[in-house]
């Protein structure tokens, strides 16, 4: 797998993943600044790195810690110490998968900041499972300079969740009304049309169509690009 490719590799099946929008993209802005505030003077820290962990799976870490150095034998960069993920409940058992994945590969720990339930877990390898970590406590590790603070990563995290979630709901809206609109003069959107309408994400597009619904004579009308 290419490292700048949009897709992860699991179980040997590509899996598409969609690119950052922007409050997503500063959730991990933020939190891999937050990290890169601790870490040493030897290590790096990134989003999004890819990293092979098998011959039929890649995982991309939200965020991960490596050594500054490159590898002796390879030349590319060394495989992560730390790897971070941020996680809402429901997603919590797909990065169980990854951090299983990530230590069997040899990430020494893999972090997971569960934004729902507020608070941080680390994966166990012996118990097979996530461990919940002190709320009050610090995460002391070689490749940390200082001691990342929990509380403090977990608030990093929240904070941009919270700024996720509300932008997501505003687009939510915009597409709830652009169905209103057409369904109100008379043009209910087909099944394909309401997909289309509810799969997009580009709130100017969006704003663009609620234009177009008070007006258009056609569902057509609002893709029509020209």
């Amino acid at each position: 797998m290419e490292p700048e490719t949009r897709y992860e590799m699991v179980d040997g099946e590509l899996v598409y993943v969609s690119p950052a929008d922007r409050p997503h993209g500063r959730r991990h802005l933020q939190l891999c600044a937050l990290i890169e505030a601790h870490t040493g003077l030897e290590v790096e820290a990134a989003c999004d790195q890819l990293t092979r962990t098998s011959e039929s799976n890649d995982v991309a870490p939200d965020v991960s810690v490596y050594p500054d150095a490159p590898d002796s034998e390879t030349g590319g960069r060394q495989l992560e110490e730390l790897a971070f993920e941020v996680v809402s409940t429901q997603s919590l058992s797909k990065a169980a998968t990854n951090a299983a994945k990530l230590v069997g590969r040899g990430v020494r720990r893999v972090f997971a900041i569960d934004i729902a339930r507020s608070r941080a877990l680390e994966w166990s390898a012996a118990l097979d499972a996530w461990s919940e970590l002190d709320a009050a406590g610090h995460i002391e590790d070689p490749a940390l300079a200082a001691n990342a603070v929990i509380e403090e990563v977990k608030a990093t995290a929240r904070a941009a969740g919270k700024a996720e979630g509300k932008a997501e709901g505003k687009t939510e809206g915009k597409r709830d009304a652009v169905i209103m609109l057409l369904a109100a003069r008379g043009l209910l959107p087909d099944p394909v049309t309401c997909e289309r309408i509810l799969a997009e994400q580009d709130p100017q597009r969006l704003d663009r169509w609620i234009v177009l619904a008070a007006s258009c004579a056609a569902n057509a009308e609002l893709f029509d690009e020209t």
